[in-house]
């Protein structure tokens, strides 16, 4: 202790005491603060590629996964489907997907990379309802998309017919094959996952 009566070792203490706890305060913040600047699980999860197992769908069965937010419909398509959907070209308004939004790697009149497996958007091109899977109301033994909000109709690879509200073809979204069971929608073929 010094003569003034200041004790200069606990002074010391409490400075560096304070400092620290200081420091560790502005880290607290900080850490929060500057980690809020980055994605959140969710929305990187959102945009994330999704894989589907395709291995045991059957021939007419059709399965739904969900790539961000929206739903992705993917069916396997019969012999007899894949046959009407050469026939149905003047019943549609883009039979060759002209103007429809789709990967370039997809095949016209399929509009997938294996002719037996559909996938598109399970989304209307008029206002965004989601189509339902059924029974075609024009051919027998055959399956099409009907949009229940206003009546759009679609084939089986998701081209619209003509008299339908929607003006556009259902979107193709970027997918590829992992292997001969699974689909990654979300990613290019040629990309990695």
């Amino acid at each position: 202790m010094s003569d003034d009566g200041v004790n200069t070792g606990r002074r010391r203490f409490l400075t560096a005491a304070t400092t620290v706890v200081g420091a560790g305060g502005a880290v607290g913040v900080v850490v929060p603060f500057v980690g809020s600047w980055n994605p959140s699980a969710k929305a990187k999860a959102a945009g994330a590629p999704v894989k589907a197992d395709v291995s045991k769908l059957e021939p007419g069965q059709m399965v739904v996964v969900e790539w961000r937010g929206k739903p992705v419909f993917i069916v396997r398509r019969t012999a007899e489907q894949l046959k009407v959907l050469e026939q149905e070209d003047p019943t549609l308004k883009d039979p060759s997907s002209a103007t429809a939004v789709q990967p370039t790697y997809v095949g016209e009149n399929t509009r997938s990379i294996k002719p037996e497996i559909m996938v598109v958007l399970g989304i209307c091109t008029h206002l965004g309802c989601s189509p339902k899977f059924q029974p075609s109301t024009v051919v027998a033994n055959a399956k099409e998309f009907f949009c229940p909000c206003h009546g759009s109709r679609f084939d089986m690879a998701g081209r619209v017919f003509k008299g339908s509200p929607a003006s556009a073809n259902l979107e193709v979204p970027p997918y590829k094959f992992e292997n001969d069971g699974v689909i990654v929608v979300g990613v290019d073929q040629g990309e990695t996952a």
